[in-house]
């Protein structure tokens, strides 16, 4: 008896959520990429990634017909890069250059009713020493007992960042329950650091809503919404095949306009990425973790990487 009190108990608590669930108009995000999370013992390559950002919803009642939602974001972001291992002190056997990339980023993005979204943004930052990736990784190493990392003496030199991106992404298939469908993703990146572009499908099957709705689009938060969401509630499963043009990539190839750095190699051009996950989301809360598989980047010894990632995100007004 004691049990069913508490089911019928539970199930008003969440009814009770559901009918009063509201819209936030601001949301605070956190983001930790770590190969460390795959349980394989390695610590190579894309070794770890922080990033911290805040969305703000403009007032839905002052936009367009045709525009949905319409955002703003500030991320402020950390990026560390290692050989085969964070302790490499011969630079004779790196297989890929000891580097950081530590950056501020502004965005906005335009979500359509037809559930096609554009993302622009540009970053400011610095690779080298000023990116605080070796203190960082000295500082997270040792705060969990890690072994003390070496060979960050030969890490890609100091330089100004500046990057702009896009990326499109359009609806192009739903069921009719609905509970699955696919999307056109693609992206262009042009400026110091990063260079390329890419195109991929993003496939999610579960409990979804629409794109300019959805926890996966960063789409939760609005300002006077015009368009409920499908569900209150989000969890699905996630996968994205993307194919990568690579034209310059400074954590490989240093320098774009004065290569003096001691250790760096050429990069693929073309990489293929995986990316798989699962995304819990409600009107006040995101949590995602997804898991990315990537081919070779570099022109040397080095092998495929994986990593996985972790993401949380609070709303509010």
């Amino acid at each position: 008896m004691k049990f069913l009190k508490y089911l019928i108990v539970l199930s008003c608590a969440l009814s009770f959520q559901m009918v009063n669930a509201q819209t936030y108009k601001n949301e605070f995000g956190f983001k930790s990429d770590n190969d460390a999370y795959l349980g394989q013992g390695s610590d190579r390559y894309y070794t770890n990634g922080l990033f911290l950002n805040f969305k703000h919803a403009l007032d839905q009642g002052k936009l367009k017909e045709n525009l949905e939602k319409k955002t703003w974001e500030i991320t402020a972001g950390q990026k560390m890069f290692n050989p085969y291992s964070g302790y490499a002190p011969d630079p004779a056997l790196q297989d890929r250059p000891f580097a950081g990339y530590l950056y501020v980023e502004g965005a906005m993005n335009w979500f359509f009713k037809n559930e096609s979204i554009l993302r622009t943004s540009v970053q400011i930052g610095t690779t080298g020493p000023n990116s605080l990736a070796q203190k960082g990784q000295e500082l997270l190493h040792r705060t969990v007992g890690f072994y003390t990392p070496e060979g960050w003496d030969y890490q890609i030199k100091n330089e100004m960042a500046i990057n702009l991106s896009a990326q499109y992404t359009r609806l192009l298939y739903r069921t009719a329950d609905p509970i699955a469908d696919f999307s056109f993703e693609g992206y262009a990146n042009a400026g110091t650091t990063f260079s390329g572009a890419g195109a991929g499908i993003l496939f999610r099957i579960g409990s979804i809503n629409q794109l300019f709705n959805s926890s996966y689009t960063n789409a939760v938060i609005g300002n006077n919404a015009k368009t409920k969401g499908l569900v209150k509630q989000e969890i699905f499963f996630y996968a994205k095949p993307q194919l990568n043009f690579v034209a310059y990539d400074a954590t490989i190839q240093g320098s774009l306009f004065n290569n003096n750095s001691p250790v760096t190699f050429g990069s693929k051009p073309i990489v293929f990425a995986q990316q798989l996950g699962v995304d819990y989301s409600s009107q006040r809360f995101t949590f995602d973790f997804g898991v990315l598989f990537k081919t070779k980047e570099v022109k040397s010894s080095a092998r495929a990487h994986q990593w996985g990632t972790i993401s949380m995100a609070y709303r509010f007004n």
